[in-house]
């Protein structure tokens, strides 16, 4: 018997592995997302089994939210958007119509647009604009710690939900998983309506745990709302023991707000099972300007990878600029592609990076890109004073595009995101002396010093490459 079980054993592990690989080949995703499951399952079969189990399910094909209740939520957009609106520029009609093909995401018109570069400014804003609530506050965050700044917002929406304000809060339950049950419990006691995105819980959801919700959404009376790469946490206020923290967050007000807020009652609806449609959600919106916006949300179900397919697109038609912050550039064949055919072809190509992120295995991995990037004319810049986790996409002089999206692999093919693509000439020009102010704080990337670097180093960048659509 011991004999028989000695041999079954290792015949079920074997066949479980052969499995495995053929699932992971038949499910004709992207050859660079295959070949990474397939080095991992050969080389380290137990630990690739693991992994796979908790990270390597596709549910591309699978729906979060019934595509009946997304247009129920986003018809109110369109019943806002007016029939008589400024105009958008006939070269970037394809990429309207992309956006609306792909997620249904309408023009939305006349926004006023608030930048914050640091995050005491952008919590201070934040915490007023709770304070002024009169209906509802709704917030998503995909890191919301129990630190000082965790409890400071705790408090301010505490506040509110004894005021009769209704407040929702989603977070997300991998990025705060650092957090105590009982900061959560209790803003629960004082009646406001808190829930985990995802529940990771063995064995329910478990492969689900690579989806997480990256998004960081505010929207206050349906009017005023906040987005872009901050957290709520000390170090987005404090920085590092290594460097200033450097991200840019925005509010929205007018009918940016009311997109935002359709992205958040999918979330809501999608999370808690609870349909919220009503017009006290989606308020008349006050006109500020003649520019225009489309709220993108991404997300790894459903058949089409919108922000990919939109960033690609743009990048593709560039006719003078493209200037890029990101905290990591791993990016698709298509994007890279892009970003070198565009330099080639003399376009300003700008890549701005953190000279050191939050995660050395990242940096290696985004490293490897840099030298065909430097070779085909991208200028490519290293932020110095700290950790720049920013996220900033301008293209020629009347497209921005803002959010929580990274150019990597996570943000494009795994996690929930959402960015606003912003047409506005008087945006665009604010944010590239944001850039700009940046670029003076960065040093530029030497390609003859950078080709240099010790042979061991380049193979550890190449080597973790490999890697990059699991990162």
């Amino acid at each position: 018997m011991q004999q028989f079980l000695t041999l079954l054993l290792p015949a079920i592990y074997s066949l479980s592995i052969l499995v495995v690989l053929l699932v992971v080949i038949t499910d004709n995703r992207n050859p660079l997302k295959t070949l990474p499951w397939i080095v991992v399952l050969l080389l380290a079969p137990g630990i690739g089994l693991v992994f796979y189990f908790f990270f390597g399910y596709d549910l591309s094909k699978k729906r979060l939210i019934s595509r009946r209740t997304r247009k129920r939520i986003t018809t109110r957009l369109a019943e806002s958007d007016p029939a008589e609106c400024p105009a958008i520029a006939p070269q970037l009609t394809p990429l309207v119509r992309l956006l609306r093909e792909t997620v249904n995401a309408v023009p939305l018109y006349g926004s006023r647009i608030t930048p914050y570069t640091d995050g005491c400014t952008k919590m201070e804003a934040l915490l007023a604009a709770i304070a002024a609530a009169r209906h509802h506050v709704h917030l998503q965050y995909y890191i919301l710690l129990d630190d000082d700044t965790g409890c400071r917002l705790r408090d301010a929406l505490i506040a509110k939900a004894r005021e009769g304000v209704a407040v929702r809060l989603l977070y997300d339950d991998v990025g705060s998983r650092s957090t105590k049950k009982s900061f959560f419990e209790s803003m629960r006691r004082e009646g406001i309506e808190v829930h985990a995105f995802l529940h990771v819980k063995f064995p329910r959801f478990t492969g689900k745990v690579n989806y997480r919700n990256h998004r960081k959404i505010v929207v206050i009376d349906g009017h005023t709302a906040f987005v872009g790469g901050m957290n709520i946490a000390d170090r987005y206020l404090r920085g590092t023991t290594w460097g200033c923290w450097r991200d840019t967050h925005f509010r929205i007000e007018g009918s940016g707000a009311a997109g935002l807020q359709a992205v958040f009652l999918s979330d809501w609806s999608a999370t808690t099972q609870q349909y919220l449609n009503g017009p006290e959600y989606y308020p008349h919106a006050r006109r500020y300007t003649d520019g225009a916006m489309q709220i993108l949300p991404g997300g790894p179900f459903g058949k089409w990878r919108a922000l990919l397919q939109a960033d690609s697109f743009l990048l593709m038609r560039a006719q003078r600029r493209v200037w890029i912050q990101t905290p990591y550039y791993l990016p698709s064949e298509v994007l890279d592609s892009a970003l070198k055919t565009a330099a080639l072809a003399g376009i300003d190509v700008r890549l701005m990076l953190p000279a050191r992120s939050d995660s050395k295995v990242v940096d290696l991995a985004t490293h490897s890109y840099l030298d065909d990037l430097m070779k085909a004319g991208v200028k490519v810049l290293f932020y110095a004073p700290g950790m720049l986790h920013s996220k900033l996409l301008i293209v020629d002089d009347a497209v921005t595009v803002i959010g929580s999206a990274n150019l990597d692999f996570r943000s494009f093919e795994h996690n929930f995101e959402v960015n606003a693509f912003v047409y506005d000439a008087d945006f665009t020009a604010r944010m590239a002396a944001v850039f700009e102010a940046d670029a003076a704080q960065c040093r530029v990337l030497q390609p003859g010093e950078w080709f240099r670097r010790p042979r061991g180093r380049k193979f550890a960048e190449s080597f973790m490459r490999i890697f990059a659509p699991l990162l």
